[in-house]
């Protein structure tokens, strides 16, 4: 099986007066061990398709196939175990709970999948310390920087050990230099059973995923392949 994700004539609609189609009967197979970067205008649907795939939004038509199983949305349980085992998800403004500490917020995403608090507290602290961070893990989101902040976040997404990672501009909102070693960062996540799929306004690091897909007029325009 080397297709993780796969959606199927997707559509998304709002506002149902306006009859505002966002994305229209998209098909794609995401496959393992690639980056996949979402490119297209503001409204284009990025996030949109983002908050589908993450299982966090339900489709006005179409499916989602992860692990060549259907989503059925009407099983939020289920769906909320998918998510919490199988997705990492990265946001652009790290959306991190900040009334805990970096170590909390990362070890309540490792409880959420993992029942054990020892094991939990200590995988957090693992991969807190890979990036660097282990002096500032008691630190609250309010005392790190933006690069500090969003490895973080990268930590909180990774800590479950996702075949999925999903990140929406995650450098968005950092400076030229923190925004280049966040992405080296994100990039260094890809392995062969993973896949990875990014937003960005950002050309050149659109451009060193193995495949580059556009958004425009809710279709996609596929471009950039790499076997």
């Amino acid at each position: 099986m080397t297709n993780i994700l796969e959606i199927i004539n997707l559509s998304k609609k709002y506002d149902q007066n306006k009859n505002l189609n966002v994305l229209k009967n998209l098909n794609f197979k995401f496959k393992k061990g690639k980056i996949y970067s979402l490119i297209g205008p503001s409204g284009s649907g990025k996030s949109t398709l983002l908050n589908l795939l993450s299982l966090i939004d339900e489709p006005s038509s179409g499916k989602i196939k992860i692990n060549e199983k259907s989503i059925d949305f009407t099983e939020k349980k289920t769906n909320d175990k998918i998510r919490a085992k199988e997705i990492g998800i990265i946001y652009q403004d790290k959306n991190l709970l900040t009334d805990f500490t970096a170590l909390e917020n990362v070890y309540l995403a490792r409880l959420n999948a993992l029942s054990n608090k020892s094991y939990a507290l200590s995988d957090s602290k693992k991969i807190i310390s890979k990036v660097g961070l282990s002096n500032r893990m008691n630190h609250f989101p309010s005392q790190l920087s933006g690069g500090e902040s969003q490895r973080i976040a990268i930590c909180r997404a990774l800590v479950n050990s996702p075949n999925i990672i999903l990140a929406d501009e995650p450098t968005g909102n950092l400076d030229y230099k923190n925004a280049k070693e966040i992405f080296k960062m994100f990039i260094s996540l890809k392995n062969k059973d993973r896949i990875l799929i990014f937003a960005t306004h950002n050309r050149y690091f659109a451009n060193k995923a193995d495949c580059k897909i556009e958004l425009l007029d809710g279709k996609i325009k596929v471009a950039n392949v790499r076997n």
